[in-house]
């Protein structure tokens, strides 16, 4: 038996980023793991944790372009070059779950797998789904391995309030995730 702390937040959001990292990192040194996996939209949250995880592969997972609005990239190309320069990865790529789900949701008004499996996943939270929908994402695009734990670290709208040891999968593996450990989320 392993007993491990975990940590619940008051309230989801950004003001959490600071703690979600600090509990992130003490975790990793304990368990040896040398990847994290962020979410990042405008590359704010791809920064800070760049710097709070300096010794890691940090691969940041950015919004697909698009997603806002038609060839839009939230992504700040100033973020985008400094998150480089510190030794970061960035990933823009299609939402694992909500691709071409999303499509036949907008035309036919009705929802498909992956979408379902992301309102599912809503249920731990949003963090919770990004947490995992990221380690799908990055796997899939190679820059993690699906044999090694990562340390997958999502939000709930900006900033960074969950994270979680993953062991990841390729999305067409989708069932093979596993969530190991809930490090912290928000309440």
């Amino acid at each position: 038996m392993t007993e491990i702390q975990s940590v619940y937040f008051p309230e989801p959001g950004s003001e959490n980023t600071e703690k979600t990292f600090e509990v992130a990192k003490r975790r990793a040194e304990e368990l040896g793991i040398k990847t994290t996996v962020v979410a990042s939209t405008s590359g704010e949250t791809g920064l800070k944790a760049v710097k709070a995880f300096a010794s890691y592969k940090v691969v940041v997972v950015t919004h697909t372009t698009g997603l806002q609005a038609p060839d839009v990239q939230e992504l700040t190309p100033q973020n985008r070059a400094k998150i480089l320069e510190k030794g970061g990865v960035i990933l823009t790529a299609t939402h694992a779950l909500g691709g071409i789900g999303r499509a036949v949701r907008r035309r036919f008004n009705t929802y498909q797998v992956d979408e379902i499996i992301a309102q599912t996943l809503r249920v731990f939270g949003q963090g919770t789904k990004v947490a995992c929908e990221i380690a799908l994402m990055a796997a899939d695009a190679g820059l993690i391995r699906t044999d090694e734990e990562v340390i997958s670290i999502g939000g709930t709208a900006r900033g960074a309030d969950t994270a979680l040891v993953v062991k990841p999968a390729h999305t067409h593996d989708f069932f093979e995730l596993r969530v190991k450990e809930v490090l912290c989320k928000p309440r």
